[in-house]
């Protein structure tokens, strides 16, 4: 059975590109356009990892985190940060909220993979 990845961006373009990236390499896709459609969405759906942008409409990234950090069943649930922003400060928000890794867009799908391989495996 392969895993679960929640991709959370408001860029369909990104999404596309995370989908196709993901998909390819086994894994199954689960797609949200900002932090209250992830939330809505993990209410019902299951997930092993969770990729989020930063800057979005409705709910940023770190308050997303903040909140699927709530549920001690997502505890330790991989979480990624996916984002242009590549200030230590901004980082170490991340990091505080609970993000796991932070990629800075724009990413190379190889990048990406190798990240999320080595967080949630196969």
């Amino acid at each position: 059975m392969s895993k679960r990845v929640m991709t959370v961006d408001d860029s369909a373009t990104v999404r596309q590109v995370l989908h196709m990236t993901l998909e390819g390499a086994g894994y199954e896709v689960l797609q949200a356009v900002d932090g209250v459609d992830a939330l809505r969405k993990l209410t019902t759906e299951t997930v092993d990892m969770l990729v989020t942008d930063l800057n979005m409409p409705n709910m940023d990234g770190i308050t997303l985190i903040k909140e699927v950090r709530q549920n001690p069943g997502n505890r330790f649930m991989p979480i990624i940060m996916l984002t242009t922003e590549s200030q230590p400060e901004k980082k170490q928000e991340g990091k505080s909220a609970g993000a796991s890794g932070w990629i800075v867009k724009p990413f190379k799908p190889e990048q990406l993979l190798a990240v999320v391989r080595m967080v949630c495996p196969i």
